[in-house]
């Protein structure tokens, strides 16, 4: 309870200072003079000019208010190995039971898990940051202190971390782990974020021994893994730089693992695994198009392969078959001669995809060149046929050594008939025609153009993906040895690209099915991929068959687990991991395995893993705190709690000190006027007949 003098003036504040005035020359002026009774008349005029000030006695009820007093605890990754959690959770409960018993501090309690930085470039332990959001509400004088539960790995501790918190209450750090801790860690220093196909890179990487007792110098295997495949098993010295080359086996992603023997009784083999996750691209696609004779469909082949950016397009169309002869010289013809020997037997290899657009056997080509292009499909090679009327005539191209790789063979008869190309039941789960724009859905035609031609065909070997909505093929798919080979058994498609009848999805089937020839990995009938996407790893599995089974994995920390997989789209199952844990996921079903990486690469909470007391201690000691180790032997050693006055000691042996503030909230007010009714009224008369008095002597 607190008491003073408040003022409620019955008059203006001026008119008071202007009457205070003139009251003060006159009794100046008495004083000067002499007058009997001046003194009198100076106190008389004193308590008129308080009494029109309106006093009155002032009386405060206030609460004491607790002090704030932060807990922060770190969660981050690097407090799971060896036994720090354990230390963490008892030290916390120690810690918020003590707090608890003391009446004059209120306890808030954060929990801190690994921030994300930069995009998801990288990942560390932010206390000063959640410290300071965790007190942003509170008045620097209701902050008592902060208590940090953390093994030393907090990467927001640097010079600005002081100004960033701002006020100048103590700050004390207790430590988990062991100080005389030692580990093994591999570091890579730099790795290609791109490469193409085929060509050498380089990853610069290197090999660290920290701890009590650990030099540099020692000889150590590093083993090398891409895509999860053991590739390479390097020796390097320990604190020296070294390199390791490697070509990218395939686009898209590619994850390389580099892993390190551990040392014995080392801290954890967590950091004893790097990883480089880089993108392979393919270098420009070579494509070979033979055109058996111009077409209306002749362009659209040509502008679909000029429009990709990383194809790179030979192109012919055969105009003059050798036989052909009117008599003009050789030296007068405008025409490019055929190089048939260089395309299909020099340099055969060298194309990623060869497609033959309504070609027929006019002599241009011999017959054992059929034989090396069936070849070139066995050993890898992709082949796409685009046939019309040509293929069920005599000089069809399936008459060739080609007959052995086709999906299926004409049967000589050729349909007319109006119709439109269906996705069939196979194609519905095929990546290359599942959910076509305007596809087809349950017992629905598609949403697409007519076609007008059909050649008819017998069985398929392969994966019948359109058909003519009955069970007549139209584009079928087949796998011979190790390489692909399509076959559209129609020379329409063309019309989707003019638009005819409502047109219809022409660069995406086209596209798609030449990078499946292709083999890109994405477009593969049996896969298992694995994705992460911010807090969620998303898993993939892609199938011809029926449900595929459980999908097993192993965790970043060596545990493994199976999961159920749920149909998304026909051929399409997925299940999702929320918030995975930082690290390499690996992921089965069957034969198939995939990878994937969740967090940042080679984080910073698992570069440097021991405990360590010097990366908080200057930001602490610039606050008045302290830093302990929670640990002694087997036992968790926690300081005791003493409640201090501001500006005096916070810490001292076996104890960390809160500063007590003394802050309250006004709860209740009372006001008694001092010169109200006729107590005040008797005090001015009083005054007044004393001044009349002393004169009257």
């Amino acid at each position: 309870m607190e008491y003073s003098i408040g003022f409620q003036p019955l008059i203006p504040w001026p008119a008071i200072v202007a009457a205070a005035i003139v009251a003060l020359i006159l009794a100046a002026a008495t004083l000067y003079v002499g007058t009997r009774g001046a003194w009198l008349r100076i106190a008389a005029l004193s308590l008129l000019a308080f009494s029109l000030t309106g006093p009155s006695l002032v009386r405060e009820e206030r609460e004491a208010l607790k002090t704030i007093v932060a807990l922060v605890t770190d969660d981050s990754e690097s407090q799971s190995v060896a036994d720090r959690r354990q230390q963490t959770a008892a030290a916390k409960a120690i810690l918020t039971e003590r707090l608890g018993d003391m009446a004059e501090f209120e306890l808030r309690q954060v929990d801190v898990g690994p921030a994300y930085e930069g995009g998801d470039t990288d990942v560390s332990t932010a206390l000063v940051t959640a410290l300071q959001g965790a007190l942003e509400d509170v008045p620097p004088a209701r902050i008592g202190g902060a208590i940090m539960l953390t093994d030393g790995q907090v990467h927001d501790a640097d010079e600005g971390a002081a100004a960033l918190l701002g006020g100048d209450y103590p700050i004390h750090a207790l430590i988990t782990g062991e100080a005389d801790e030692f580990d093994r860690r591999i570091i890579i220093d730099q790795a290609p974020r791109f490469g193409i196909v085929g060509e050498d890179q380089e990853i610069i990487y290197r090999v660290e021994d920290n701890g009590e007792g650990r030099q540099p110098g020692a000889e150590v295997i590093v083993s090398v893994t891409i895509d999860g495949e053991l590739v390479a098993e390097e020796f390097a010295i320990t604190g020296e730089t070294s390199s390791f080359f490697f070509e990218i086996p395939n686009a898209g992603r590619v994850i390389v693992e580099m892993f390190v023997e551990p040392l014995d009784g080392e801290l954890t083999d967590v950091n004893n695994r790097a990883f480089a996750q880089l993108d392979g691209i393919r270098e420009n696609l070579r494509v070979l198009l033979v055109s058996g004779e111009p077409h209306a469909g002749e362009r659209t082949w040509r502008n679909l392969l000029t429009s990709d950016a990383s194809v790179d397009l030979v192109h012919f169309t055969i105009l003059r078959p050798p036989q052909k002869q009117d008599g003009t010289p050789i030296e007068e013809l405008s025409l490019i001669a055929f190089p048939t020997r260089e395309l299909f037997v020099e340099k055969i290899e060298e194309f990623d995809l060869i497609i033959f657009d309504r070609y027929q056997r006019r002599g241009v080509l011999p017959g054992l060149y059929f034989t090396y292009m069936a070849d070139y499909v066995r050993n890898g090679g992709a082949m796409l046929l685009a046939t019309g009327p040509e293929f069920a005539g005599l000089r069809s191209i399936a008459a060739t050594s080609l007959d052995e790789i086709l999906p299926t063979l004409p049967n000589g008869e050729i349909s007319n008939e109006p119709y439109r190309a269906t996705v069939t039941e196979t194609g519905q789960r095929h990546p290359v025609t599942r959910q076509l724009d305007g596809a087809n859905t349950a017992n629905e035609e598609p949403e697409w153009g007519r076609w007008f031609r059909r050649i008819d065909a017998g069985p398929v070997e392969g994966d019948t993906l359109l058909s003519d909505g009955s069970d007549a093929p139209v584009l079928a798919l087949r796998r011979v040895g190790e390489g692909r080979v399509g076959l559209f058994l129609s020379d329409h498609p063309w019309l989707w690209a003019r638009e005819f009848d409502g047109g219809g999805p022409h660069v995406q089937l086209l596209r798609r099915v030449s990078h499946w020839l292709m083999q890109e990995p994405e477009l593969d009938e049996e896969a298992l991929t694995a994705q992460v996407d911010g807090s969620r790893l998303t898993v993939t599995r892609q199938t011809m068959g029926d449900e595929p089974g459980e999908v097993s994995f192993i965790r970043p920390d060596g545990t493994s687990d199976t999961m159920s997989v749920t149909r998304e789209d026909p051929g399409r199952w997925t299940a999702t991991i929320e918030r995975p844990a930082l690290g390499l996921w690996q992921f089965a079903n069957g034969q198939l395995r995939a990878l994937a990486h969740a967090g940042p690469v080679n984080a910073r909470e698992f570069t440097d893993i021991l405990s360590s007391e010097a990366i908080v201690k200057p930001l602490v000691q610039s606050r008045d705190g302290a830093v302990k180790r929670l640990s002694s032997g087997a036992a968790i050693d926690v300081p005791r709690i003493v409640p201090v006055r501001a500006g005096t000691r916070t810490s001292g042996n076996g104890w960390i000190g809160l500063e007590r503030t003394d802050e309250t909230r006004l709860v209740g007010l009372a006001q008694l006027p001092l010169f109200a009714g006729f107590l005040g009224l008797a005090l001015v008369l009083a005054m007044l007949s004393a001044v009349w008095y002393r004169e009257g002597r």
